[in-house]
């Protein structure tokens, strides 16, 4: 006998005690057996926090590995931290600011990272303990960091043998800048949002005296850096100017006026200033004209000494107010407009995001030929076009297919990538620099050092001053300066890699590139990548683009799941601003409203908003929210990934699939009272006889085995959940517990064991099905179910997912059962109606029945009588008359149970006329409401959901008076 289960499901002690014993068994490691399945986990911030979008990304990979660990394969999830360059340069400097020490620039490059690597050590562990909470079955002996040293290496060659085929090169380009951070940032992390602005519209003097254009800004202070005014080609307002000059107010610079078709002649007066250094468009059309490129602002955006001297050193907001003033000065000021536009930020500073002119390093995208002239093919053959043809090739599938426009749009449209970033905290670029300002390219400093002596034919110096391959760029500096050989002394660029030029190698670095491991034999491609829309060209288009160029044209994986972003119940994006973020393991373990408060008003961009917030979470969860754990949790996660571009989640959708858990729960603990220490089936050679009702359970489980293996292959984890629940909870819980009662309590030896051995076998079955989404209540409830089950194994983690049997589908069970289940409905249906408990023995006539019925009706008359509570049903004659009944209809046959003698006739009359008077006062309201002329005013949705409301009310109105006419005739 086993120890009884606790009444309630404690979620926590059990998740915390399987967490720790999958892992310590080796659970999570590959088989070594079976055909390769693996998942390289899209890598989260190191100092980073588990988000929604991660816990719900992380179920999905975690149900596809748990169900090819199951299916037999050999599987591996790689896991991994991305170091986060930006980010975590940002907190550690934070850090250092709120504990009063040195500066980054006053601690120097080596001692700041030491800072870095300090913290990460401290705050590194926190992302992936709470990847471990949410039960991901990654193999956490191969966990990988991105600026591990092997990692590291791996960025390094990548670089290199890029730069040696001609696809990178260093160059003064426009780049996204940020002047709080001081670097170039990516698109990804700019966000533009509408603000209020103003547009001012300023007259420009034409060279010759003759008149000016009107031209508008919303940027008055670029106009100092303005090199050309613009018109439409077609624009015969202007075609006579085109050619001449502008005298550029408050500068001495004549600038021409140039016809481009980039110009929309119908916005404002159809003259556009061009500042090529300052904006992307512009610099576009300087480029096609030949116009020179004129920076006005520093790297901390302000005015720089080459602009006139009144507007040196100036903030960039400073200068726009003296700008305007000095034209205005000047009667250039036309008109001034209030504005909205669309304002870039960095998503990290809040700071407004400038298009500066700056040196950099760019990969080639776009060119058909190589960046230095040398045979080969450039960025465009090499790189870009092999990406698009691994989906018209049918090597790679996006999953819902639709995203492959998203995919081809960006690269049909690309531009060359920026791959430097100007920080500290990163890998740093492999690339050397001489007094003469010449670049060396190189793996390690030794190998630079070689090229820079070798150019000269001095490379044996190295040799002679007995410099190591492993030597720094200082160490090797110093030797070079004891022998009065300054003159080979190199520098190493300052800057690092773009987080996403170190990630592009994911799927490759982490099983062991560039050296051809085992590993990367094995499972590389990886099966299937799982990452949200947001990141396809960032991410997704880039791993296509480098696994095609390094692996002889394999593609990184096989198919790219691609799932929606997680949004608040509105449909809003979840962001702190905002006020509507939700940590997943609150509500894993709960939160008071107070605590949900301070957390979401904690560290506001705009603290002034602290207020609107905590009272949109008062009014969103007024009773905080309450605990579900972790299988809920994911359970709810999977209900919600539909192929969609939006996940709702809504945590009180959560709090339902706790009450799932519980069913589950209370489910196994009635089948083990009813079988622990009671035959079971287990011995063969014993007489085992299946009812009805056992058969048609097994028959739907092998339906719902069917369905979930489709699925699981089609990626629809929400019809998936939607199949398992109403197997579990409606199939299972609700009917066949109730359907096994008959025989566990009368029937026979064999019949006793046959319903037993199915209410276990089937229950362990269910659990197999349900465990890749739901983990630890399914593992915590077979362990004990298993054995009674006759099923041997540690885990059920390392047993087999369940494959349907088509030889044990019994349509007949099905349809018997159906049958049955539709007459107990009935009956339970004229119980509500009449208001009759339902403990009450009732009497049951069938009239109009068929053979068919009268079949049914013999086989399963026991199960009518317990589960419906009625005496022996009597069938009619056909000229029998039925007495005054309450009715349901089971297709042709009517189900009467006679109402003489059951209810108190005047006591009944009373409530239902009651309820009758009190409906037809709202009926009016309703009605009143629909036919009032203002209602048309309303929304659609709002009408719409009054007229329903009527057709309701006016239904049950009939309803009861139908009823009331029923009892009256008695």
């Amino acid at each position: 006998m086993q120890t009884p289960m606790d009444k309630t499901f404690e979620a926590g002690a059990t998740e915390a005690h399987w967490a720790d014993y999958w892992e310590r068994s080796g659970c999570y490691t590959p088989s070594g057996v079976g055909e390769p399945y693996s998942i390289m986990i899209p890598p989260p911030n190191v100092t980073g926090t588990l988000h929604m979008g991660h816990a719900f990304q992380h179920t999905v990979m975690d149900a596809l590995i748990r169900y090819h660990r199951m299916r037999g394969y050999d599987t591996l999830w790689q896991p991994g931290t991305d170091h986060a360059g930006i980010a975590t340069q940002m907190v550690v400097e934070r850090n250092l600011k709120l504990a009063g020490e040195p500066s980054r620039t006053e601690l120097g490059r080596e001692r700041f990272l030491d800072k870095v690597w300090e913290w990460k050590r401290y705050s590194g562990g926190t992302i992936e303990s709470q990847i471990r909470r949410m039960g991901s079955s990654v193999d956490w002996s191969r966990n990988a960091f991105t600026m591990d040293p092997a990692y590291s290496r791996a960025v390094i060659e990548h670089f290199v043998k890029l730069h040696d085929d001609g696809l990178i090169y260093r160059g003064k380009r426009l780049v996204n800048w940020d002047p709080v951070l001081q670097t170039a940032i990516s698109d990804l992390e700019v966000v533009s949002e509408e603000e209020n602005g103003k547009l001012w519209h300023f007259r420009y003097p034409l060279a010759d005296g003759s008149g000016h254009l009107t031209v508008a800004t919303t940027r008055p202070e670029t106009m100092l850096g303005d090199t050309a005014v613009a018109v439409h080609p077609e624009d015969e307002r202007y075609a006579a100017l085109v050619g001449k000059f502008i005298k550029l107010p408050l500068t001495d610079r004549l600038i021409p006026i140039v016809a481009d078709d980039y110009v929309d002649r119908e916005f404002g007066t159809g003259c556009v200033k061009i500042t090529p250094a300052h904006d992307f468009n512009d610099y576009a059309l300087g480029q096609r004209h030949g116009l020179p490129l004129i920076n006005v602002l520093t790297s901390t955006a302000t005015i720089n000494d080459d602009m006139p001297e009144p507007y040196r050193g100036l903030d960039r907001f400073v200068a726009r107010k003296k700008v305007v003033a000095d034209l205005d000065a000047l009667g250039l000021v036309d008109k001034i407009d209030d504005h909205k536009l669309k304002v870039p930020r960095g998503d990290r500073s809040g700071a407004v995001v400038e298009p500066f002119l700056t040196d950099q390093w760019f990969v080639d995208l776009t060119r058909e030929t190589r960046h230095d002239g040398k045979p080969g093919p450039g960025g465009l053959k090499a790189i870009t076009q092999p990406a698009l043809d691994a989906f018209t090739q049918g090597k790679i599938k996006f999953v819902p297919e639709n995203w492959i426009n998203t995919y081809n749009q960006w690269l049909h449209n690309i531009q060359d990538w920026c791959i430097s970033r100007q920080l500290w905290w990163g890998h740093r670029i492999p690339a050397w620099y001489n007094a003469a300002g010449d670049v060396f390219v190189a793996r390690t400093p030794y190998d630079a050092f070689i090229q820079a002596t070798g150019a000269q034919g001095e490379f044996q110096l190295l040799s002679m001053l007995k410099v190591a391959s492993d030597d720094s760029t200082d160490a090797i500096n110093e030797k070079l300066r004891s022998a009065d050989a300054e003159r080979f002394c190199l520098t190493q660029d300052n800057d690092v890699f773009d987080t996403w030029f170190s990630s592009d190698i994911w799927p490759m670095a982490t099983l062991g590139w560039p050296d051809k491991t085992e590993a990367l034999k094995k499972y590389y491609p990886s099966s299937v990548l799982v990452t949200g829309f947001d990141i396809i060209f960032f991410w997704v288009a880039r791993m296509v683009m480098m696994g095609r160029y390094f692996m002889n044209g394999e593609v990184p994986f096989r198919e790219v799941y691609i799932t929606g972003l997680v949004r608040d119940p509105e449909g809003n994006k979840m962001s702190k601003s905002k006020g509507n973020v939700l940590d997943p393991l609150d509500v894993i373990d709960g939160i008071t409203l107070d605590a949900l408060v301070a957390k979401r008003t904690t560290g506001l961009m705009k603290p002034e908003t602290a207020p609107k917030i905590e009272a949109k979470t008062r009014k969103d969860y007024p009773k905080g929210i309450d605990a579900v754990g972790v299988d809920a949790l994911r359970f709810t996660f999977a209900a919600l990934a539909t192929q969609g571009r939006d996940v709702r989640f809504d945590a009180a959708r959560a709090s339902g699939y706790r009450n799932f858990c519980n069913k589950i729960w209370n489910a196994a603990r009635y089948v083990l009272l009813s079988c622990d220490g009671q035959d079971t089936g287990l011995d063969e050679t014993l007489p085992v006889s299946l009812s009805t009702a056992d058969r048609w359970i097994i028959s739907r489980l092998q339906r719902v085995e069917q369905e979930a293996a489709e699925h699981f292959r089609s990626y629809r984890f929400d019809l998936l959940a939607s199949a398992l629940y109403q197997f579990v909870w409606n199939e299972y819980c609700d009917w066949y517990l109730e359907l096994s009662k008959p025989a566990l309590q009368n029937g026979d030896a064999a019949q006793q064991r046959g319903t037993r051995r199915t209410l276990l076998r089937v229950l362990e079955s269910a659990l197999r099905l349900l465990h890749p989404i739901m983990p630890f209540i399914t593992e915590e409830v077979w362990q004990r179910v298993a054995p009674l089950a006759g099923v041997g194994g540690d885990s059920i983690m390392r047993r087999p997912y369940p494959v349907a049997d088509t030889t044990r589908i019994d349509d007949a069970a099905e349809a018997d059962i159906e049958w049955l289940k539709a007459l107990i409905l009935g009956v339970r249906q004229i119980r509500g109606e009449m208001d009759i408990a339902p403990g009450k023995v009732l009497p049951l006539l069938l009239q109009n029945a068929g053979a068919e019925d009268l079949a049914r009706l013999q086989r399963q008359s026991g199960s009518i009588e317990f589960l419906a509570r009625v005496e022996a049903p009597r069938v009619l004659a056909a000229d029998d008359e039925a007495p005054q009944s309450a009715t349901a209809l089971l297709g042709a046959m009517k189900l009467l149970v006679p109402m003489a003698g059951l209810i108190d006739k005047d006591a009944e009359l009373a409530r239902l006329n009651k309820r009758i008077a009190a409906l037809e006062g709202d009926l009016v309201k309703t009605q009143t409401r629909v036919d009032n002329p203002n209602f048309a005013k309303a929304p659609e949705a709002v009408q719409q959901q009054a007229r329903d409301l009527l057709a309701k009310q006016q239904q049950d109105l009939v309803a009861l008076r139908e009823q009331c006419l029923r009892i009256a005739a008695l």
